[in-house]
Parts: structure tokens; sequence; C-alpha cells
């Protein structure tokens, strides 16, 4: 199957003048610019860069009004060599085997780059939440559960929430998975509710690692985040915690947006009162107490932070040029693509690569995997001691990366990555 070209803007009224390349491609891109300084043998990097298995589903759900539809699912295993493959599932109407296969190679470098035992993985299934009702989503995903029932497990691929996905829907793969298994397994997936094993600091654990990073990358330029102040792009779960936690850091929050469209105001926004709009409206569009603005535009608006926390292929050639922030902080997975990298490189933008910025879901989802294994559950304040203790270890080792190959944190992270999938796939060997 030859993966269509994936061209959609993550957010409405973001410009899309302009193709671009398949978001695999700018993996591989990324991939190759890393793996061409480590010296890495043809063969091993080849086998490094492409997905081990990639499985296509079609999943026919009954619909509320008696019709069966069928939808289109996938999940692609990118990499088992450090461990079982890890990775979310999302929901979208844009779903593209393309970017399932990107996102599982993104999960694996971003589990290396933090040093915890997973490979990666991703799934998706090509459909809107929106137009489904509760129970249409229970069924399909039950069925797309049941289909993937051979590949899932606490010891080979272990799912967790994405885009349009919650903890009810892992709550439902759990179920399906464990009725099959005749026993309950709460470790085959992670983002699950607390009451079904999930973690304490689970919800909060990207936006966390976002300002996590961002602090000490402030700190190395010799930033004070109390006098920094941010825009956020996307105000989902990773977007609304970053900004809760920036503020709580001193930080002021300029801008956010959502699919609807953004709010600004140039003296700072009301954080407290724009969630309780949030939650009023189910949108941060039409806050009264700032001016709307659209999302090409809020991407370019002056700022000590960027948080690109939507979806993949937001900062591009098109508008590298025209960023403004000192700091780029990649709460999404994919939000810059290689030829607006070598442009903000040259403007002096300190982009925190998305495998080390947003790795503090993972992190946890990992914490969430042990936890459940071993039934014995930390208190919140553990989680996030543990969590800090990671990210600003695995910080530190990319920026001495950084500092002693002259590259950006961006092929800094993914030396570091590829280096040790690269020296476990050795150690391993190629069964035969």
């Amino acid at each position: 199957m030859k993966p269509r070209r994936n061209t959609k803007p993550a957010i409405k009224g973001t410009k899309s003048e302009y193709l671009h390349p398949s978001v695999f491609e700018n993996v591989l891109a990324q991939f190759n610019q890393a793996a061409g300084r480590l010296n890495l043998d043809p063969g091993l990097a080849e086998f490094l860069r492409q997905p081990r298995k990639i499985v296509s589903v079609n999943l026919p759900v009954l619909m509320d009004d008696g019709g069966l539809r069928l939808f289109e699912g996938y999940r692609v295993q990118h990499s088992i060599i450090l461990g079982p493959s890890k990775g979310g599932i999302r929901y979208h109407p844009d779903v593209t085997l393309d970017e399932i296969k990107a996102l599982a190679a993104w999960m694996t470098w971003k589990c290396a780059v933090v040093g915890i035992p997973f490979g990666g993985a991703k799934g998706g299934v090509v459909c809107d939440p929106s137009k489904l009702s509760l129970g249409e989503l229970e069924r399909l995903t039950r069925r797309y559960t049941a289909d993937l029932i051979d590949l899932f497990g606490p010891d080979s691929d272990v799912p967790a929430p994405d885009v349009n996905t919650d903890q009810q829907v892992m709550a439902w793969i759990m179920d399906t998975y464990s009725m099959h298994s005749r026993h309950t397994v709460r470790a085959v997936v992670t983002g699950k509710p607390i009451a079904l094993g999930g973690s304490l600091g689970r919800r909060e654990a990207t936006g966390r690692g976002v300002v996590i990073t961002t602090k000490l990358a402030a700190k190395h330029l010799g930033m004070n985040l109390k006098k920094s102040n941010v825009v956020i792009q996307g105000f989902g779960n990773v977007g609304s915690i970053a900004a809760e936690l920036f503020c709580k850091e001193g930080s002021q929050i300029l801008a956010v947006s959502d699919v609807n469209g953004g709010t600004y105001n140039p003296q700072g926004l009301d954080l407290s009162e724009l969630l309780q709009h949030f939650e009023r409206k189910k949108t941060v569009a039409g806050f009264p107490k700032a001016k709307p603005i659209s999302n090409p535009d809020l991407l370019e608006l002056e700022c000590d932070i960027l948080v690109p926390a939507a979806l993949e292929n937001q900062i591009t050639s098109v508008n590298a040029g025209r960023i403004k922030a000192a700091i780029i902080a990649e709460g999404a997975n994919g939000p810059t693509t290689p030829e607006a990298d070598k442009i903000l490189e040259k403007k002096g933008v300190l982009v925190i690569p998305d495998i080390l910025c947003n790795a503090g879901g993972v992190v946890v989802s990992y914490f969430e995997w042990v936890q459940d294994r071993a039934g014995y559950f930390w208190p919140e304040v553990e989680v996030n001691s543990r969590l800090e203790e990671i990210l600003t270890r695995s910080f530190d080792e990319v920026l001495e990366m950084s500092l002693k190959h002259e590259v950006s944190l961006r092929v800094a992270a993914f030396m570091l990555a590829i280096k040790r999938v690269a020296d476990a796939a050795k150690v391993r060997g190629i069964y035969a």
C-alpha cells in the first residue's frame, strides 16, 4: 500500500499552501543526519531505519442506526530491540499509514533518548470521534483491540492514549484484552483510569515534561522563566497542562489556540478565567478578555518561548523565517520540518526536540507499566520526582552531545538514541 502524502494542517487555519514531504520522510531525514555522524554500518542503519511490522485492519462496526460501517485501522511496530514496543493510538479522520510509521519511529528514539526499556509503536483508526456516539466508539475500540489481540501484550506491545483517545478508550482496550486472556491484565495499556491501575501524574506528565525541559533550556541560555512569556499552539491535554505549569513558574502566557482559532493578549492572558471559558465553551476561541488570532499568526508572535503542541508539520520552510521565539519547545510530535530546522538554526533559535521535550508522557507510562507489574503504586510526588530526575539527566546528556559535536539538540538527541539502539542491536545479534 502506498501511503498518501501527509499534507494535512494540524489545526484549521494553519498555512498549507505548500506540499510538505511525508511525515515518515521527515523522520528518515532526521535519522540520516544523525546516523551519518555515527558511521553506522549501512546494513545496520537500514535495519534501524525501517519498521519491523506493519498491520492494517478493516474494522466492521455496528452503528446505532443498525447499519454496518467499515473503518480502516493501523498498528506499526518500529522496534522491539530495547524492549516491548510502546506507543499511543489516535482516532482522527486524517490518519494515514505514513503518519503512523513516522510516529512509531519517533517513539523508538524517544524511549531510547530517555533510557527506558521500550521500543516504538503507534496505532491509529481513520474516523471522526466527534461524529460517533459513546457506544459506537466503544464497539470500534473493542473491535480494533480484538483484531490486534495477538500483537498487544505487556511483554510485546503496550498502547496508550493519543489524539482523540483517552483513559476511557484505554479502559475498553484493557477490558477487551483481559476478557480474551481470561484474567485481568492491567499492564497491557497505560494512561488508564486510576481505578484500573493508572498512575498518578500520568495525565499531566507530557505537559510537565515540556516545562521541565524548557526550564533547563532557559537556564542554559541564561533566561529566567519568571521573566519569560509563552505562546502555545494547541490547548489539549499537553498545551493546557503546560500553560498551567508555566504560570506556576511565573511565566506569562500571551496566546493559546485550538482547532477553532486562538486568543491573544499582549499583556498576558488570565489563565484562570481562560480555563473557565474553555470548560464552558470547549474552545479558547471567543475568550472575551483577549483578541482573536489565527493559528498561522500565533506561531509568528514575538515571544520568549513557543510551544507547538498540536500535530506535525506546523513550522515549515514557509513560516520558519518569521518565528520570533528564543526557544521552541516541541510539545507535539514532528511539529518542525527538517527544512525549517535549518532556518531556525541559522536564526539562533534553540529547538528542544520532540523526542526529548514531550517524552514525559512515555516516561510516566513506563512508571505505570512498572507499577502495574509490581502491584505497588507510588504517590504522585514520587512520580513527579522520578520524572524530573530522568528528564534532567536526559537533557544534560543531549546538551553534552550537542556541545561536543557542535550540532543542534535535535541531531544530538537522535545521535544519542540511535547509538543506544544500535549498541543493543549489535550485542543481541541478528537471529537467522
